[in-house]
């Protein structure tokens, strides 16, 4: 695994950050066995990615990484609760680090039952704005999906879909029939490898 300190994250590469962040993938996030997705489908691996994005090194590397592939026009992030909740901050947190602060934002699954009743918690910025939105592991795309409609449907623009992992399993291709750029930090196939080696250093 990559070694690190705490001054390093802020000055390293984003190869450097990538490699840190797939290393934590790999040892902390990916397992395989039987598992059932959230969509019902049956699998041989799970991807827990809130034991990455919740660690204090995987948001530093996950933020600095996604930072810098929003497009210009970017006035906030946002992401379907709970696994966006925070990705989102994270790269809230980096980016006024970076003196260009942008707001992290909270989309909802069911409407706040009292006060606002809102679908989106956080700083709104100007309607018409361009929003990003943010998943961390993308299987068929329909978490994503619903975000970006109830931003959408707040009179928000969203053309772009960032994700930690994408499972290639369908949701890449629904991003692209919505008119949607979708990116992808990994893709299954890049932890299945790195965990392999990581398990035969490990076992000799």
């Amino acid at each position: 695994m990559v070694q690190f300190s705490s001054a390093s994250l802020a000055t390293a590469s984003l190869d450097e950050l990538r490699q840190i962040l797939l290393d934590l993938l790999c040892t902390k996030a990916y397992k395989e066995g039987d598992f059932t997705l959230s969509s019902g489908q049956k699998s041989a691996y799970y991807i827990n990615g809130k034991l990455v994005t919740l660690d204090a090194v995987g948001a530093i590397a996950l933020g600095r990484l996604m930072l810098q592939l929003l497009a210009p026009q970017t006035a906030a992030v946002a992401g379907l609760t709970l696994g966006a909740d925070p990705m989102v901050s994270a790269i809230s947190v980096v980016s006024a680090y970076e003196g260009t602060p942008l707001p992290a934002l909270i989309i909802r699954k069911e409407a706040k039952g009292h006060g606002t009743q809102a679908y989106i918690e956080g700083p709104l910025p100007p309607v018409g704005s361009t929003i990003a939105v943010i998943e961390d592991v993308v299987t068929t795309g329909q978490s994503a999906l619903k975000a970006v409609n109830r931003l959408q449907d707040a009179g928000y623009q969203v053309t772009q879909v960032l994700a930690l992992v994408d499972r290639e399993q369908g949701g890449a291709a629904l991003y692209q029939s919505a008119g949607l750029d979708f990116t992808a930090l990994f893709a299954i196939p890049d932890l299945q490898q790195r965990w392999h080696v990581l398990q035969s250093k490990a076992g000799g």
